[in-house]
């Protein structure tokens, strides 16, 4: 049975992330909708094509994938559309409501939970493939969700995810200013990023670890790194969002882990 999270059992980041992105989710609802229609996947905020990077199987006829953190569901149908059975799981009602839609207008069977993707309401070893690509990525507590999402994979079940690079987020003002050549907190005190007073940007809470405590949760969680990229965005590249293009020319805005449960 499933079990919808009720609001008083969240912790306070995911109240707060839930409040934020119920608020803005109209923002969202053309890119997701631009998502759904792409002929091939892509990645990251400077839409790195599926081919330079290989993150899903070719074929995945007869696996079970969950998306967490999906939003707008779009990553949900581009393995829904490579024979997978998938589950999204998102924090935002609002959020799913634009995805419950698109599947509906596409004709695509997803299964859609509203709940914290810290804790999936699904039994140990029910999936093969789990990804996230901005979602519990950077909104969840990697302290939390990662041994979650190993928990819910078979063994040999691999888990993709992308958000923002360490060194961005060293890099960014505490005001929520684009990057810069400065460094304005600690590396080695990274872990939760508060943004409600925030001046550009007011509202939710990231997460992101040192690369050194990133590979040490791997390893203690038992998932083994099957591959890991340093995205560098393409020459002429425009400004998006707190990333300028020219930065991340010269520094990596996001990371692509890629790891699989071995036992």
């Amino acid at each position: 049975m499933t079990k919808k999270i009720r609001q008083e059992e969240l912790p306070e980041h995911a109240l707060e992330n839930r409040r934020y992105w119920d608020a803005m989710a109209e923002d969202w609802v053309a890119a997701g909708e631009a998502a759904w229609q792409a002929s091939e996947p892509f990645w990251g905020i400077w839409r790195y094509p599926e081919r330079a990077l290989g993150l899903l199987p070719d074929d995945m006829s007869g696996m079970r994938a969950i998306e967490l953190g999906c939003g707008t569901a779009y990553v949900s149908a581009w393995l829904a559309r490579r024979g997978a059975e998938v589950v999204g799981i998102d924090n935002s009602e609002k959020q799913l409501a634009t995805a419950t839609r698109l599947a509906a207008e596409h004709d695509l069977p997803l299964t859609l939970h509203h709940g914290n993707a810290e804790v999936v309401p699904y039994p140990d070893e029910s999936f093969d493939f789990a990804i996230s690509e901005y979602g519990a990525a950077i909104w969840c507590d990697p302290r939390v969700w990662i041994p979650e999402a190993k928990r819910i994979l078979r063994p040999g079940g691999e888990l993709v995810f992308l958000g923002h690079s360490p060194l961005s987020v060293v890099c960014m003002p505490l005001s929520g200013e684009p990057c810069d050549e400065r460094l304005h907190r600690s590396y080695f005190g990274l872990h939760q990023i508060d943004w409600r007073h925030d001046e550009v940007d007011p509202g939710g809470i990231e997460f992101n670890l040192p690369f050194s405590a990133w590979l040490e949760l791997f390893r203690d969680t038992g998932l083994e790194v099957m591959n890991f990229h340093e995205l560098q965005a393409p020459k002429g590249s425009p400004d998006r969002y707190q990333i300028p293009g020219w930065w991340a020319e010269s520094w990596p805005a996001e990371q692509v882990w890629r790891l699989r449960r071995n036992s």
